[in-house]
């Protein structure tokens, strides 16, 4: 969220980047806010001057009793106190809960390289990368085709679980563990340590990290507790320093986080409704890095070169998208996406995302660093490397043979042992032979 202390300060700034994201509620709570902020805190200190005025008036009782003085009407004022002190209290704390309800829901502020637009059609093209592959041949849809090669099961996860769910087996579920380990791997040799988080957040630290609206719409609550499966390992990471200080020289901090991911959120999106492409559950491997301020728009566009690096050397053609101000959300100050090349639709589609969230993460968890004297919020970035099942369909559709079977991209043979799944006799394809 935002510092109120930012706020009061540059009530214009905000005010601006929420004419560009076109948000006219939220550009009327600003002025609300300001005016609620400094009535709570010239309240604050009447507050303050009541409870120092009781233990005033408590000594000045002692004295006029000791001095054998009346003191009925010091007696009438301190029996006042409590009520006015309550009601004091209680102002507080709704004005309180309305500050704190604004600062929570108004989005981080964009930088200036972010487009202005309406939805993902204003989306800005970076760079395009890799040749597109070409077929002489109609492609198979990716579920069907694993169906067909014994690879996967969607009617038995549909029966068993409900639609947004899937098996992958044999050689599908082998290249999904490939991915992990040449995704993890190459982070590894990057400087980053690699994190298994917890799989689970309470309420509280998941308010720290996302917009609220996404406990509604895309999150998983464990009934009877409170508990959330979590959407990225992103999420978790974050939440790894809440109400901490760390050292200057502890910075910057690079974490890749492995684990599966949950989410609610389904929809077709595609000529295919049998697949891996948009599901309830799917494995990530995540970048994630803590830094100073200054540092994160470099280590942004960092994580971005080792998105693209590992695209690359998979050889799946992509492009780099800009994330205009309509399609940003509110956690991001600037958004890249990189979308892959999917031949069946004849179209990219999103398979990595990557943000640099500024202070605003480390303002809702209180995370800071020590900067000499004064202690200031850190940066926190994070970007996909890895979401395995959108990177396998990618890896079937631009690397399907006409024989149905699929060449396994160089990079992961060393893994599977094979250069081709999907052959009854693929083993004798394996390390060269």
């Amino acid at each position: 969220m935002l510092d109120i202390k930012f706020v009061r300060e540059n009530p214009d700034i905000v005010k601006k980047d929420l004419q560009k994201r076109n948000d006219k509620e939220k550009l009327e709570w600003v002025d609300d806010l300001l005016n609620k902020d400094s009535e709570y805190r010239r309240l604050l200190q009447d507050n303050q001057r009541l409870r120092q005025g009781r233990n005033t008036i408590t000594d000045e009782i002692n004295k006029l009793r000791k001095q054998g003085l009346d003191f009925k009407e010091k007696v009438q004022e301190a029996k006042d106190l409590p009520d006015k002190i309550k009601q004091s209290d209680e102002k507080l704390i709704e004005l309180k809960n309305k500050i704190d309800y604004y600062l929570m829901r108004l989005p981080n502020i964009l930088h200036d390289s972010v487009p202005v637009g309406k939805d993902s059609n204003d989306n800005t093209v970076v760079r395009a990368w890799g040749e597109k592959p070409k077929f002489n041949f109609e492609l198979k849809p990716h579920g069907e085709l694993l169906q067909e090669l014994g690879m996967a099961n969607f009617e038995k996860a549909a029966e068993v679980a409900g639609h947004g769910f899937y098996y992958l087996m044999g050689d599908a579920a082998r290249l999904e563990l490939a991915l992990v380990h040449f995704a993890t791997e190459f982070l590894t040799k990057e400087g980053f340590t690699l994190v298994e988080p917890p799989l689970m957040l309470r309420r509280e630290p998941y308010e720290g990290v996302t917009d609220l609206k996404d406990f509604e719409t895309m999150m998983y609550k464990i009934d009877g507790e409170d508990l959330f499966l979590i959407a990225t390992s992103e999420h978790s990471i974050a939440a790894l320093l809440m109400n901490e200080v760390l050292e200057e020289k502890q910075l910057p901090l690079k974490l890749a986080g492995y684990s599966p991911c949950f989410r609610k959120e389904l929809g077709s999106h595609s000529i295919d409704t049998k697949g891996i492409f948009r599901v309830h559950h799917f494995n990530k491997v995540e970048q994630f890095i803590f830094c100073r301020p200054k540092d994160s728009w470099k280590f942004h566009e960092e994580l971005l070169k080792n998105a693209e690096t590992i695209y690359q050397k998979l050889k799946i053609p992509y492009r780099v998208v800009n994330i205009c101000t309509g399609d940003i959300g509110i956690v991001a100050a600037k958004k890249y996406d990189i979308e892959a090349w999917f031949p069946r639709e004849n179209l990219y589609r999103e398979v990595v995302s990557c943000s640099n969230c500024t202070s605003y993460q480390a303002t809702r968890l209180n995370i800071k660093y020590r900067k000499g004297e004064e202690k200031e919020y850190i940066h926190t970035l994070n970007s996909t490397a890895i979401a395995t099942s959108r990177t396998v369909r990618a890896i079937v559709e631009n690397y399907q043979q006409k024989d149905g079977t699929i060449k396994v991209p160089t990079v992961l043979q060393k893994y599977l042992g094979k250069k081709i799944i999907g052959k009854k006799d693929s083993a004798k394809s394996s390390n060269g032979q």
